[in-house]
């Protein structure tokens, strides 16, 4: 297997990666910056588009609904996190989420609102006591 070697095609630069512990064989670099990792390759390349991962972090009900504390998902939107939470998670975490209060990066949010890759979505159901 050659590790540094790179093979140039109509789409990019191919980078033969290892393959021990599911990682895939080729990343192709694109010529796009990635603001999840900002910053260039060595001879000019940026690293390549790992998609919008946000995290979703999870309170009270949530979080007993869920199973987890914090899950990450793709997506645009605060709506879009929450769909892929809801279709994750199931009915019961669906009706909690309606309940709640959704905060992006630690203030209120519309599920229109856009999201980044280093956002942090938390969903804050009710709480009662006394």
């Amino acid at each position: 297997m050659r590790l540094f070697s790179s093979e140039f095609t109509e789409w990019g630069i191919g980078l033969p990666l290892p393959s021990a512990f599911g990682v895939p064989r080729r990343l192709t670099v694109t010529g796009k910056k990635d603001s999840r990792h900002g910053g260039t390759l060595p001879g000019g390349g940026t690293w390549p588009r790992l998609g919008q991962v946000t995290a979703l972090r999870l309170f009270a009900q949530a979080r007993e609904a869920a199973g987890e504390k914090v899950a990450h998902f793709d997506g645009a939107t605060v709506g879009d996190v929450l769909e892929a939470a809801r279709e994750r998670f199931g009915a019961e975490f669906g009706q909690v989420v309606d309940g709640s209060k959704v905060w992006l990066n630690g203030a209120p949010c519309a599920l229109s609102d856009q999201v980044a890759a280093d956002d942090e979505v938390a969903v804050l159901p009710p709480v009662s006591g006394g």
